[in-house]
């Protein structure tokens, strides 16, 4: 049918449909496409949405080192460009600021709060959900794209991060953008589409600096191989992506670079106030192979503090494997196969490009993860989930193709075994956690693989209804050709479905999180951030029994009073009980790396460290609010202390600038001895709030600061926190 013929003749030429005829066409969707395609991808959306928006002040201020420069950045635009943590403009984030923006912007129209901050990231997760359909509909028709999205719609890693305040959200969307650009470009072979594409990468690059980049072999790769025009022209168009790039980054880094020193914040996380050192060290190589000069540090060969041993199996062991890896098996296996039937295709074949695509931006991002050694956190996986859904999507279009040769129907089989037993493998290392689930899938999963495998047979066999070619026969062939569909979906997104929706259903604050049910390992809930009272093997009142580990988990549980086994706080170090800070007591708990004790549960009364752990979601007491906010119009910065863990909860408290001494980890040159004096001989900071290096890290610079305070102004304690009147000088 023409597109002329398909349109009412009241309707053409320049007369507008109705408004009601309008609307049915957008339900409708192309007409080339079944009448199912457009509502079944609107209904993925919805779903998409519930899943992502569905209580998501739950999670507090998540990050609260994110939270406090979201705020800085609605009240002052000059913290906004630079993304700065206090208003104040002293230091940025230690990332580039651009995820920060769109928060930013959100706050500026509706009012700063958990809503406004959250809602644009769960936004942001549907768009991407959005543009994964789109871009692997072209090519392979709205079931891969419906089974696309829905994959990475149920990552467990997906489901965690788009309902957070990290930069990890939006990297995730323009990725998934510039995918979408790249499959245009390939079918069209303009060059709009490419510079399009590598301006979208740039923009991620100021999402999450180099990280972005790891899909560009992917994408250079699948057009100078199957882009349309001539060889030469190819290659000229790959490079003007790359200008692309370069614009899309560059005009902020070159605004950043070129402001002087003095008139803008200092670049936080670098070692020398300079935003490329950042973006190639600490954020960069030093991710690669561990040597990143003033931070919290990696772990040198081998592996890392935070995401274990190195090696190519990495994303399959417990730090990793139940965020990303459900489908990670049957996705290899579809990339596999796609390269195997493409092999003797025409150079433009789409099956061969989409596999350089999807699969070069799982294997580069894949091999970088499982081999760097520098610090790597779980929810970094949530940049594999679009390349993987997208193989998987496409891989399961074999079971629409009511001829499937027999090699096809092996591997079909073969994809489904190895999908349902890794399902197993990952359930089985949290045992208490739906111990029935694990047993489910593995059955359903062998019964898919058989039914795939046998149902050309049974459509051709004498007791199929319907003689051949009747409508009995073709009806028949489509319900046994549903029966694999049905239980492989059942084998494969059973797994991460519980997994995400166990995460949707849990609050998450801090720095280092982790989603689904924590496994023994790295995942274990002591340590930097936690998950309702699952702050080592014991737990106090208000609390659950969670797994021993470091690292990553949710939201800490209610204080209690109660003890808990003693865990271990550093891989490698040594049991104890929970660590206090001058002015408050942590309750007895697993070992805590952090002053104040991320123990079980355990708080400090009326401090405002709490069980949040690293930029996790903390209490500052009424006492210490009510004391910062005594006259605060008339500094610059409230209070100053160490690191962002201390200061971050108090401007959130407040929503005046706190000080930052030494940016996120407290190892940051800045400021220096001297103009630390200078600012408080200005009168420009009016307390200095903690005792000691609070920080993750902690530097000689603010060991340095802190010697200062102590020897020249009288501290007192006030609701369970060392506090020193900086206006007040001791002589």
């Amino acid at each position: 049918m023409s597109a002329t013929t398909s349109i009412p003749r009241h309707a053409r030429g320049s007369r507008p449909l109705p408004a009601g005829n309008r609307v049915l066409r957008l339900l409708r969707g192309p007409q080339a496409d079944p009448s199912w395609a457009r509502p079944a991808m609107l209904g993925l959306l919805v779903l998409t949405a519930v899943l992502y928006l569905w209580d998501v002040t739950r999670n507090g201020w998540a990050n609260d080192f994110y939270a406090a420069a979201v705020q800085a950045g609605t009240k002052s635009w000059k913290a906004f460009f630079f993304g700065s943590f206090d208003s104040s403009n002293f230091i940025t984030v230690d990332k580039t600021p651009a995820s920060l923006w769109v928060m930013e912007l959100s706050g500026r129209i509706f009012g700063f709060s958990q809503w406004s901050m959250l809602v644009p990231q769960a936004l942001e997760g549907v768009a991407s959900v959005a543009l994964l359909y789109a871009a692997v509909k072209r090519w392979f028709g709205p079931h891969a794209g419906l089974m696309a999205g829905l994959v990475l719609a149920l990552t467990p890693v997906a489901a965690l991060m788009f309902r957070f305040n990290n930069p990890d959200a939006l990297l995730v969307l323009l990725m998934t953008a510039a995918a979408y650009t790249l499959v245009r470009a390939i079918e069209s072979g303009r060059t709009k589409w490419l510079v399009f594409g590598g301006l979208l990468l740039g923009f991620a690059f100021l999402a999450k600096m180099l990280q972005a980049f790891l899909v560009v072999p992917g994408f250079a790769v699948a057009y100078l191989w199957a882009g349309p025009p001539r060889f030469g022209k190819r290659i000229w168009q790959t490079v003007l992506m790359g200008v692309g790039i370069i614009v899309g980054a560059g005009w902020w880094i070159l605004a950043a670079q070129l402001t002087p020193a003095a008139d803008r914040p200092y670049f936080g996380g670098s070692t020398d106030n300079n935003i490329l050192q950042l973006a190639i060290g600490y954020n960069g190589l030093g991710r690669l192979d561990g040597n990143e000069t003033g931070s919290i540090g990696g772990g040198g060969a081998g592996g890392t503090a935070f995401g274990g041993a190195t090696g190519i199996l990495r994303l399959f062991h417990s730090e990793f494997g139940g965020q990303i890896s459900w489908l990670l098996p049957a996705a290899l296996i579809s990339l596999g196969a796609m390269l195997w039937v493409s092999r003797r295709a025409v150079r433009t074949d789409r099956t061969r490009a989409a596999a350089l695509l999807w699969g070069g931006w799982v294997l580069v991002t894949g091999l970088v993860f499982s081999y760097m050694s520098g610090i790597i956190h779980p929810y970094y996986m949530v940049a594999l989930a679009p390349g993987i859904a997208a193989l998987v999507g496409i891989g399961a279009t074999a079971l629409w193709q009511a001829r499937l040769g027999l090699a096809g129907r092996i591997t079909v089989a073969v994809a489904l075994v190895a999908t349902a037993v890794w399902s197993y493998v990952l359930l089985d290392r949290t045992p208490d956690w739906l111990p029935w689930l694990r047993w489910v899938i593995v059955i359903v999963g062998v019964a898919a693989a058989a039914a795939a495998f046998a149902a050309p047979y049974l459509v051709r066999s004498p007791g199929s209804p319907g003689s051949p070619g009747s409508s009995g026969s073709r009806r028949g062939r489509q319900a046994l050709v549903l029966v694999p569909v049905g239980l492989a979906m059942v084998a494969g997104l059973a797994g991460p479905t519980a997994y995400a929706l166990d995460t949707v259903n849990s609050a998450y604050t801090g720095a280092i999180v982790s989603a689904g049910p924590q496994a023994d390992g790295f995942g274990g809930g002591g340590g930097l951030a936690g998950r309702a009272g699952q702050f080592g093997r014991g737990a106090g009142p208000g609390g659950t029994r969670g797994a021993a580990g470091f690292g990553p988990g949710r939201a800490g549980g209610t204080a209690g009073s109660g003890t808990g086994s003693a865990g271990t706080g550093v891989p490698g170090g040594a049991a104890g009980s929970a660590g206090t800070r001058p002015g408050g007591s942590g309750t007895n708990g697993s070992a805590g790396i952090l002053p104040g004790g991320s123990g079980s549960a355990g708080t400090r009364p009326g401090g405002f460290g709490g069980a949040g752990g690293l930029g996790g979601t903390t209490t500052v007491s009424s006492a210490v609010e009510k004391l910062l906010e005594q006259d605060a119009s008339s500094y610059k910065w409230v209070a100053a202390t160490v690191g962002s863990e201390a200061a971050a909860p108090l401007e959130l408290a407040t929503g005046d600038a706190v000080m930052a001494i030494g940016g996120f980890n407290g190892t940051d040159p800045w400021p220096t001895l001297a103009g630390f004096e200078e600012l408080v001989a200005k009168h420009e900071i009016h307390y200095y709030v903690g005792e000691g290096s609070e920080s993750f890290g902690g530097g000689q610079g603010s060991s340095t600061i802190t010697k200062w305070v102590a020897a020249h102004f009288t501290k007192e304690t006030v609701g369970g926190e060392t506090v020193y009147n900086l206006t007040e000088p001791t002589s």
